[in-house]
């Protein structure tokens, strides 16, 4: 068994979906593992993980409006610190996941024909990001 891992850092633009297949895809390739599992965690508890459509972008705006009704932002939240968005990020972020794991086959990420790996930021403004990628499996 083989182990690979790294580091990825992101800016985010603010509230919003950031693809980060071709990303993930590289860091794949770069650890020539061949048959698999990788790994992806984000080291925020304000933003998250989601794999999802990545054809239509009706779908991610569909699901940002969603979640802007499910957790609105102008809420008597407790917590307030950080700005009226923080403790909304930490719910959204409760909500989706803050980790996923993709098999490997022939030293590709098994995704669907239409699924693609995104950083959701939760804050409005923009972030720099951690996300740690852990590769294990056969070279």
């Amino acid at each position: 068994m083989n182990y690979y891992q790294q580091a990825l850092k992101i800016k985010t633009r603010g509230k919003d979906f950031h693809r980060i297949t071709r990303e993930i895809e590289d860091v794949v390739s770069q650890s020539e593992i061949q048959t698999g599992l990788c790994t992806i965690f984000v080291r925020h508890t304000s933003a998250s993980l989601i794999i999802q459509e990545n054809a239509d972008p009706d779908v991610l705006r569909d699901l940002s409006n969603f979640f802007a009704k499910l957790v609105p932002e102008n809420f008597n939240y407790i917590h307030s610190t950080e700005g009226p968005d923080d403790m909304p990020a930490h719910i959204r972020s409760v909500l989706t996941k803050t980790s996923e794991q993709i098999p490997i086959v022939r030293g590709r990420l098994v995704l669907g024909t239409w699924q693609g790996i995104y950083l959701w930021e939760h804050r409005q403004h923009s972030h720099q990001r951690e996300i740690i990628i852990h590769i294990n499996g056969d070279k």
